[in-house]
């Protein structure tokens, strides 16, 4: 049952994120074309303006998450509901805080923009796209939060991804048929409010929620500890943009916002590979199970650094030449960036790596053990980007993000290996070892690679060919680190080769 669900869960959510990256890569195309980088980078700004009401979810939701493996596992309807029932007060405060925001965010915002942008069309912008936030809040999280928590995160994944797709048509449809931004985004917002409301109707149906449970005490006993780690992932992914709003132009927005869909949306898809991981591993926890998980976990680990380093190494050779023929043709500010390129790769990357160490904490609850290291990594990205924004610009906000992410990184490695897993924290420096070396044997091997730009097809086939160059020299390197690792994957593919063969 648990490797059924597992393997739903993580082909449902590849499929999310691969629907995630494609539409993300054709809608901002269509955007620019049809409105201007400017208009772009409006719309990206204010995204990233509504998404810092995240900030104020305080992390209460991977707590909920966490709270919900023990009852899940027990099948106690009612502790089930207690829980639910507190996690969705607290959202629905959110939602009405939310509510507040979008006002002030209404009245500041065409400030910071006024001589970009003209105000009303601003605020009007604001209040189409802020619909969908508050349905996210009010309706569908915590339902959400169950479900991912019960190892159901398909049933979620394949919402999203027809809610993404329908979206993505129709926006495309308005665009090519002259409509307005702000009709687009209006039309957008109603799209999403579908997925909240369907979530709820399925989880009435599928659990014995008692809504008006009554309970004494905080059932969600940890339920202020994921702050810091909240804080900081709002921090890191989502100040950038506002940064750039507010102390360079909305021109800077759009470049970063074109290469940030490339190697955010390479996050998330990686991220997508791991979906059911947090849930199998928090079940076994709360068994006390120790000894599978450790051993899962260490297999998973090298999973984690294999995949981000082949996944990045390629990004950072074939990025540049796919931003060139994305827009090509726009030729109202330059989107080649070398230097910016290479930074928020690699800050992408390290973000990737960090993910086996954040999970095992999140699924463990030692939520109030690693806040020191959540902020202390969320100031430094904050502070060192505002500080280098005004001299560098786009590069000094990826050097902020680099040092955050590695200094993070490194410190959830040093806390899992010490406290959860007891062992060396030599592990995680082999792997690092290991992913330079591949990274860097593939960068001089494909030095002499050409990857033409005049089509995506000629793109394509070059990437083929640095993929095929990084596969190479990341079979190598691990067989010679990793022997038994790369000898049980091998043996693995074998035998379901052999199984497909039998069966046709």
């Amino acid at each position: 049952m648990r490797k059924k669900r597992l393997a739903k869960n993580t082909v449902s959510s590849l499929s999310l994120q691969l629907t995630s990256v494609i539409c993300g890569m054709i809608l901002p195309r269509f955007i620019i074309k049809g409105f201007g980088s400017e208009v772009n980078g409006l719309v990206n700004s204010i995204t990233q303006f509504l998404q810092i009401i995240a900030f104020l979810e305080l992390g209460v939701g991977a707590v909920v998450q966490a709270a919900l493996y023990k009852p899940l596992a027990e099948r106690n309807d009612s502790q089930i509901s207690a829980i639910m029932v507190s996690a969705s007060v607290f959202y629905r405060r959110l939602a009405k805080i939310l509510l507040i925001y979008v006002v002030i965010l209404a009245a500041v915002f065409p400030i910071l923009t006024r001589q970009q942008v003209d105000p009303l069309f601003s605020v009007l912008l604001i209040l189409a796209m802020s619909i969908s936030s508050f349905a996210q809040y009010y309706f569908g999280i915590v339902n959400g939060l169950l479900l991912n928590a019960d190892q159901l995160g398909y049933i979620s994944h394949i919402s999203q991804a027809v809610t993404i797709i329908l979206n993505t048509l129709c926006c495309i449809i308005l665009i090519q048929l002259g409509s307005s931004i702000l009709l687009v985004k209006f039309f957008s917002s109603i799209i999403y409010l579908v997925r909240p409301l369907f979530l709820k109707i399925y989880v009435d149906r599928k659990y014995k929620i008692n809504r008006k449970i009554k309970y004494e005490g905080e059932p969600i006993k940890q339920k202020w500890n994921g702050v810091a780690q909240h804080v900081s992932a709002v921090v890191l992914n989502g100040t950038d943009s506002i940064v750039l709003t507010t102390f360079a132009t909305l021109s800077d927005v759009s470049i970063y916002s074109v290469y940030n869909m490339v190697v955010y949306g390479l996050n998330q898809f990686f991220m997508s590979l791991t979906g059911g991981v947090q849930a199998l591993i928090g079940e076994m926890w709360a068994r006390k199970e120790k000894c599978s998980m450790i051993s899962f976990f260490n297999y998973f680990e090298w999973i984690v650094h294999l995949g981000a380093t082949f996944i990045y190494t390629c990004t950072g050779v074939l990025i540049l030449p796919f931003v060139e023929v994305y827009t090509a043709g726009i030729l109202d500010i330059c989107y080649i960036q070398p230097l910016f390129a290479f930074l928020i790769t690699l800050a992408n990357a390290m973000n990737c790596l960090r993910l086996p160490y954040n999970i095992m904490i999140s699924a463990s609850g030692h939520f109030k053990q690693t806040e020191g290291i959540f902020i202390s990594s969320a100031l430094i990205n904050l502070v060192l980007s505002i500080l280098m924004v005004y001299k560098w610009g786009l590069v000094g906000v990826a050097i902020g993000s680099v040092i955050a992410m590695s200094f993070q990184t490194i410190l959830l490695a040093y806390y899992s290996s010490k406290k959860l897993l007891d062992r060396s924290v030599n592990y995680f420096l082999k792997h690092l070892l290991v992913d330079s070396c591949v990274a860097g044997m593939t960068v001089f091997l494909t030095n002499k690679i050409s990857v033409e730009t005049f089509s995506y097809l000629a793109w394509f086939l070059g990437a083929i060919n640095v993929a095929l160059v990084c596969a190479f020299v990341s079979i190598i390197v691990n067989a010679v680190f990793y022997w038994n690792n790369t000898r049980i994957i091998a043996r693995e593919m074998l035998y379901r080769l052999r199984k497909n063969i039998k069966r046709n």
